[in-house]
């Protein structure tokens, strides 16, 4: 078979011999095959690989909510008991009012427990996120046993007062000793006592009745 006597025109296609053909057939299926391949195969198999990924992130996001959703009385139980201890310590919390007599106690404490106070200076106050610190700088004399003694007290006091800061020291060279006083030590330190400043600020702005009732 010449193949420079075909007659390549494809209008006249059906006169072409058999082994060509064939071999046209075969490359029109072939080319029709790679264009499938790459215009509809490749796009769904990126796509159905994207699906594939979403479907593990979804699965995985089902399976924490499914976690949470079991846990939830247990994480309702934590939070009553949160909100139960957030009550009892807002209770704890003094008052403005009830400040100056916060500030006698802490002191009483100290005297009553056998401490010499040099210095007793409550400090301006301190707004945080929803309370406010009451700062009280003290310096002390006393025996060791004496300073535990006091802080136990402050402990033991029936509002929130917690210590910072504690420095302790024996007795400069300015100080006396006597035999009073001997082998006592100082201490400085800051003690702070809290109120919740937004419940005050509540009753503030109580509204009024009609009629200024």
């Amino acid at each position: 078979m010449n193949l420079s006597e075909v007659n390549w025109d494809l209008n006249a296609a059906g006169g072409w011999p058999t082994p060509i053909k064939i071999a046209a057939g075969c490359i029109v299926s072939l080319l029709v095959v790679i264009a499938d391949v790459y215009y509809v195969s490749i796009p769904q198999l990126d796509e159905l690989e994207v699906l594939e990924k979403e479907e593990e992130s979804l699965k995985t996001s089902f399976e924490n909510k499914q976690k949470k959703a079991i846990n939830l009385p247990d994480y309702r139980a934590q939070l009553e008991q949160i909100e139960s201890s957030l009550g009892d310590m807002l209770k704890q919390m003094p008052t403005k009012a009830e400040v100056a007599n916060l500030l006698v106690d802490i002191s009483q404490t100290g005297l009553a427990s056998g401490l010499e106070f040099k210095l007793f200076q409550p400090s301006g106050e301190v707004r945080k996120e929803f309370y406010s610190e009451l700062p009280i700088n003290i310096q002390v004399v006393g025996k060791y046993e004496e300073l535990g003694l006091f802080v136990s007290g402050l402990a033991s006091l029936p509002r929130i007062v917690t210590v910072h800061n504690v420095n302790i020291a024996p007795l400069g060279k300015g100080e006396k000793e006597n035999k009073d006083n001997k082998g006592a030590m100082a201490m400085s330190a800051v003690i702070k006592t809290y109120n919740e400043g937004e419940q005050e600020g509540a009753v503030k702005e109580k509204p009024k009745r009609r009629g200024g009732k």
